[in-house]
């Protein structure tokens, strides 16, 4: 199973509530912190709706 580091590089302060929310149900609190997430159509709807604040790599 394909699984993706996520990595917070922009802050979502300002952004749209649903933005911050979605940073937030990625488990991405701190910038800079990085996660590992398997690969499912919910997660790649997730990291879609807030690619310009990631930094997105397969593992």
């Amino acid at each position: 199973m394909t699984k993706f580091k996520l990595t917070l590089v922009r802050s979502p302060i300002g952004r749209p509530e649903k933005q911050r929310f979605t940073v937030q149900a990625l488990g991405l609190t701190k910038m800079n912190k990085t996660v590992i997430k398997e690969d499912s159509p919910q997660i790649r709807g997730m990291i879609d709706k807030v690619r310009h604040l990631l930094k997105v790599e397969e593992v």
